[in-house]
């Protein structure tokens, strides 16, 4: 009986292994099964068949357990074992109950005794804690402790019988037997010739196939290359014969040379330059010896030349028309220069004068403020006088105010004392009240967790139906059929639809546009580099020009403004300014007036101090106390006066 029940077990594993949850449905693979059992008889078929569709329905609960075993005890586990693990864990956990123990215990003492036993010390050990936390994730805690950790926990004494057999089997399968001896027995020699062998029949060679030849078209170089490597050598004939083109023709965009009206307009503004700038030819001395090279201090990029050049041909154009003004009759604004250069001297003359004036308003300020800062002071003094008595008398209220305080709380702690009495009472009616409450508030939440475990429930169910339709959905076949013709259109009905070789052909002259386009492109800058170069050159030439007439005309100005110096070192002082300075001399004067009376002050009061510390002994610490703060009032003044004209000349020099 026990190796029937075995040979079931390991048949149900065999069917176990083939079935894949992912990509068969459950009831065609039992249909499927039914149909190859139909040899066995319909209790050993029925058992085998709900083992499957159990294991397959609790996939997750046994996973747990069975992957932990894995993790421990992998290393001398193979995965072919893992079935009937599956199996074991399935029995004992869902079937144990109909089963009973005397079938289970026939189904483990079949199969491997050492592994059995290994596993089921490990499932019935971690049964309570790890595995019904992880069992509870997946199921309902209440639900999970009354239909399988209960039942299992009341098989437990029976299990554990089990185990004790298995461990004792183990025991003595371990012991070696000792063989039975053996006494040797003696044969005759068999003296006769051995027959000859027989020589074998050839065996028949079989005929290989003859193979398919290698295409031509393996060992030949793809066209394409060969026609990429055709159009490389066709553009860089291209560009060698355009290059040859551009040095033999260059500059054939722009015409360097200049018009005969234009150089006849250079020679005259030349000419014009030129007299303007001797008119002190008598006196020179003739021009330096230099070594230095007519080259540019600095490189100019081309942006920096253009803009040079034509910020020089604008002064050029600007100078002929002031020229052709003169010529038709107008006048020369000497005159006007002459009278701007008069009236700015004038506005130079009236800004001295006007930060003179602001520079002895600002001493003003200051000394205003030396005499405010001693006025401040000394109502500072007053008020801190009246603070300190108003102080003494906030002090004095607060000392009756705490006396009176004192006095209430005793008689408070008084008639608490009598009422302590009556507080017992209160309590124990409080106590039942809570008590009370407690109650409904725990009848109320056992009817909320009713209700949502029958909620739970219903919903678990609805889950579970939705799961089995979808699994019949993915069960069916799809038919899919590709048929691919490159002629065609996809057959959307779109305005721009194409087939695949209409649209490679389209792309094959779209690129050969472009690179049509690409040289076209270019051609044009190689040309527009070489006008660019040209009008390059012909504005340096003219920057030269202008620089020379620029440094000449520096070199006049430099001269006028040392004979203009002088003339503005001598400004004439304004009425305004000798009146502010004639105001600060009297705010200086009042300010040391201002500073003996305090000192002489401070003389009195010492002396008033002395003779009131030789008479009156009750009062000592309080007269040392202001005569400390006269000393700091004293000595700050001091510190003021001393610094004081060093911020006046640190301004003064600041201003100027």
């Amino acid at each position: 009986m026990a190796s029937s029940y075995g040979s079931l077990v390991k048949e149900a594993a065999v069917l176990l292994d083939k079935f894949s949850t992912g990509r068969q449905c459950l009831d065609d693979f039992m249909e499927d099964a039914s149909k190859n059992l139909q040899h066995m008889d319909t209790q050993p078929k029925k058992f085998i068949l709900d083992v499957v569709s159990g294991c397959v329905e609790y996939k997750k609960l046994l996973d747990v357990v069975i992957n932990a075993f894995y993790g421990q005890n992998g290393k001398y586990l193979s995965r072919d074992d893992r079935s009937q693990l599956v199996i074991i864990c399935y029995l004992a956990t869902f079937v144990l109950d109909d089963l009973g123990l005397q079938s289970f215990s026939n189904v483990v003492k079949s199969l491997d005794i050492k592994k059995m036993h290994k596993f089921l010390s490990f499932f019935f050990t971690n049964l309570t804690t790890w595995i019904q936390e992880k069992w509870n994730n997946i199921y309902d805690a209440a639900y999970v402790e009354k239909h399988w950790i209960g039942p299992l926990l009341r098989w437990r004494p029976e299990i554990d019988i089990l185990l004790d057999q298995l461990a004792v089997k183990m025991s003595r399968g371990s012991q070696v037997k000792k063989a039975p001896i053996k006494t040797t027995e003696p044969q005759e020699f068999s003296l006769n010739k051995p027959k000859p062998r027989a020589l074998p029949m050839p065996e028949l060679i079989p005929q290989q196939e003859r193979h398919k030849p290698v295409p031509n078209s393996t060992y030949k170089a793809p066209k394409e290359m060969q026609m990429i490597e055709e159009i490389k050598q066709k553009n860089h004939q291209k560009t060698e014969e355009l290059l040859y083109e551009a040095n033999m023709k260059q500059f054939r965009c722009a015409n360097p040379h200049k018009s005969e009206n234009t150089k006849k307009v250079m020679s005259q503004i030349k000419q014009d330059l030129d007299s303007e700038l001797k008119f002190n030819s008598v006196h020179s001395g003739g021009r330096p010896p230099s070594n230095k090279n007519n080259s540019w201090p600095i490189k100019l990029n081309s942006a920096a030349i253009l803009r040079q050049g034509a910020l020089y041909d604008r002064q050029v154009e600007e100078e002929l028309q002031r020229i052709e003004r003169l010529v038709q009759g107008a006048r020369e604004p000497s005159s006007f220069l002459q009278w701007q250069k008069e009236m700015r001297e004038k506005d130079l003359q009236e800004e001295l004068a006007k930060i003179e004036k602001r520079h002895l308003e600002g001493r003003i300020s200051y000394e205003e403020a030396a005499m405010a800062r001693t006025r401040i002071m000394e109502r500072n003094q007053k008020t801190a006088q009246l603070k300190k008595e108003e102080t003494a008398q906030l002090m004095r209220r607060y000392a009756e105010k705490r006396l009176q305080e004192e006095k209430e709380m005793r008689d408070l702690v008084q008639q608490v004392a009598e009422g302590h009495k009556n507080s017992k009472t209160a309590k124990e009616k409080l106590q039942k009240f809570k008590q009370s409450i407690v109650k409904e508030a725990s009848e109320q939440s056992r009817e909320l967790l009713r209700q949502a475990l029958e909620e739970a429930q219903a919903e678990l169910s609805r889950k579970f139906e939705i799961i089995c339709e979808i699994r019949t959905i993915e069960s069916l076949p799809h038919i899919r059929v590709k048929n691919f013709d490159n002629t065609e259109t996809a057959g959307h009905e779109l305005l721009g639809e194409m087939s695949l070789v209409e649209l490679k052909e389209r792309l094959a002259l779209l690129k050969e546009a472009q690179q049509t386009e690409r040289q076209e492109k270019r051609e044009h800058i190689l040309e527009e580099k070489q006008s660019k170069k040209q009008l390059l050159l012909e504005q340096l030439d003219t920057i030269n020009i202008h620089m020379r007439a620029l440094a000449q005309a520096s070199a006049i100005r430099k001269e006028e403004r040392k004979a203009t110096l002088g003339f503005r070192q001598a400004a004439p002082q304004d009425e305004r300014v000798l009146a502010l300075q004639k105001k600060l001399k009297e705010k200086q004067q009042e300010r040391q007036r201002l500073k003996q009376i305090e000192s002489d002050k401070a003389k009195t009061s010492e002396q008033a101090a002395a003779h009131t510390v030789r008479h009156t002994g009750t009062h000592n610490k309080k007269s040392s106390k202001e005569k400390n703060w006269e000393d700091l009032e004293r000595s700050l003044e001091r510190h003021i006066q001393k610094e004081a004209p060093d911020v006046v000349s640190q301004r003064e020099t600041l201003k100027t």
